[in-house]
């Protein structure tokens, strides 16, 4: 099977294995196709993760957070006064925002984007 994009996808190739923690149910994804990075697999790949554990009531993160790339994401499992929740323990923690900057939360919609 293959996929439209500027250069053709061969997903008959790719090879996804899961991989996790039975104590604390987290379960990690290694996706690899032999032609590397590609992203009209990341287009089909990653919006079924986030649909499908949404739909499970699961969670997207890692032992470190939701990572730097996309905080967004994180509204996926969590609903905004969550992650409120989430930014005000932080600032009891860290007040001035040096520990990880920007980093795991996405930015209060006030927030610019300038700041990253």
């Amino acid at each position: 099977a293959s996929t439209s994009a500027s250069t053709s996808l061969d997903v008959s190739k790719v090879s996804v294995l899961g991989y996790g923690h039975l104590g604390d149910g987290n379960l990690h994804l290694n996706v690899s196709s032999p032609d590397g990075y590609h992203p009209a697999l990341e287009a089909i790949l990653e919006p079924f993760v986030y649909e499908w554990t949404a739909e499970r009531r699961g969670s997207i993160s890692a032992e470190h957070g939701i990572g730097a790339m996309k905080p967004r994401e994180l509204a996926h499992s969590k609903d905004e006064a969550s992650i409120e929740a989430m930014r005000r323990v932080k600032e009891v923690f860290d007040p001035r925002g040096i520990l990880n900057p920007y980093k795991v939360l996405p930015p209060r919609s006030t927030e610019h984007r300038s700041k990253l």
